[in-house]
Parts: structure tokens; sequence; C-alpha cells
């Protein structure tokens, strides 16, 4: 029973976000107790995050520190997403975090809340799709965790841009959207105990009523002009920081 006022901020993207963008989270997540009394990040957190079994890395501490403050004044969830899924039990262990690297389930007052951040539901270029099995893979997470750090994510910044989808085309974020709504429309229509759907991912901010009492959320990306949302069993309202 996470609470009953769940404040949600996805695609944050730090590492690749200006330092203002960094900064205004920072900013956020102090005031996070007076928005509501859960907080659910909802994937890509970071553009690149990897736990190694003796090291995290450096890019974004200070985040970390005030997750971990926060964590001990109201529950803290977290999924991961395409850039930064691989948080073995980092959150849990370390900073009392309740993380999943795929879809998370849990209850706000009465409403059964499903998240997950999106990725393999909604690509639209076949590069996308095969990056996401492939990211995914025990092989590829194993062998990538024997690298040493420093090569490992050196090896993320080079290659990133030529493996990864960033695209800006609105065209294609557009149609990703879309293929996200109706993909949500039919699990929520399936599965009628779910109140809430939660996805990020496409950058696109939006509110659905799929059937009474049902609905669906992207809170739009962190990065793309500090957008996130707030939910209760009422109802789901998107906002930018600092309203």
């Amino acid at each position: 029973m996470p609470g009953s006022r769940l404040v949600i901020v996805s695609d944050a993207h730090l590492g690749a976000a200006p330092a203002d963008t960094e900064e205004a989270l920072e900013a956020f997540l102090e005031t996070v107790p007076r928005l509501g009394d859960a907080l659910l990040v909802n994937g890509d957190l970071f553009d690149f995050w990897f736990v190694y079994r003796r090291v995290i890395p450096r890019r974004g501490a200070r985040v970390l520190s005030l997750l971990g403050a926060l964590a001990r004044k109201l529950p803290v969830i977290m999924t991961g997403g395409n850039h930064d899924r691989w948080g073995d039990s980092f959150w849990e262990r370390d900073l009392g975090i309740r993380f999943s690297g795929g879809e998370l389930g849990f209850e706000l007052g009465s409403l059964r809340v499903l998240a997950l951040h999106g990725d393999g539901v909604a690509e639209v270029h076949w590069k996308a799709r095969v990056m996401h099995r492939l990211t995914r893979h025990p092989v590829t997470v194993a062998a990538f965790g024997l690298l040493h750090p420093d090569l490992g994510i050196w090896l993320v910044d080079r290659m990133s841009g030529t493996l990864a989808d960033h695209t800006r085309d609105p065209a294609v974020l557009d149609e990703a959207s879309a293929r996200q709504r109706r993909w949500a429309e039919d699990r929520l229509r399936r599965t009628p105990e779910l109140g809430l759907l939660v996805m990020g991912h496409t950058h696109r901010p939006s509110v659905v009523e799929v059937a009474p009492g049902q609905r669906y959320v992207n809170p739009g990306a962190w990065i793309d002009g500090q957008s996130y949302a707030i939910a209760t069993a009422n109802g789901v309202e998107l906002r930018q920081f600092p309203a």
C-alpha cells in the first residue's frame, strides 16, 4: 500500500540531459512529499546506467542520494527502462526502493496499478525492436557485466548513437504513442481488475479513460519540459514542474 496520491515521473535521461534539467529534477524530488505520498520513477531515469557487482556509475549521484533520502520518508517505486533496467539488487538493498526491470504491480489505495516503461510495446523502427531483445538477453547482460566499468560505459557512450533509437522525428514519436495507447487499452480491457496502467518511453504525455474506473497515463518525459503526473483513485492530472 504505497499511499493514495502517486507522483509519477519518467524519462529524465540523466547523463544526456542538460545540467539544468538534472538540477530541476533534484528540486522536484525535494518537493515530492508536498505533492503526494508515494513516488513512481517509471524508467529511463538515466540515459545509461548499469550496476556492476561492486561498482555503481557516478552519473546522477546527487539524484541517487535524494531518492535514497526520499525513500526513508515515503514509498518510492521504480521500473527500469530500455536505458537503465540493469539495476540488480542495488535499488532495494541499498536505497530501499522497490524496483523491477519489467512490469511492476502495486496498490494505490483501493486502486490496482501496473507500471512498465513501455519499450518493446510501441517500437516503430526494426532497430529498436532488435535492441529491445538484445539488451534484455541474460547472455548480453552477463557479458557486459564482465567488462571493466570504465570500458563498458565508454563503449555505450561511443555506440549508443548508432545502436539505439534516439529519433526525435515527431511523426515517428506520434505513431509510437498511438501504438502504445492501443496496447494499453487492450491490456486494461483484458485485465478488468486493473485501475491504472502507467507507461513512459514515447515522451508523449497522455491520459486516457478506457472504461469507468480504468485509466492509462503516460506522464511525458522529464527531459522534455519537466513533465510529470499525479494519480489518485479518482483520476490523473498531467503537470509541469515547478507547477
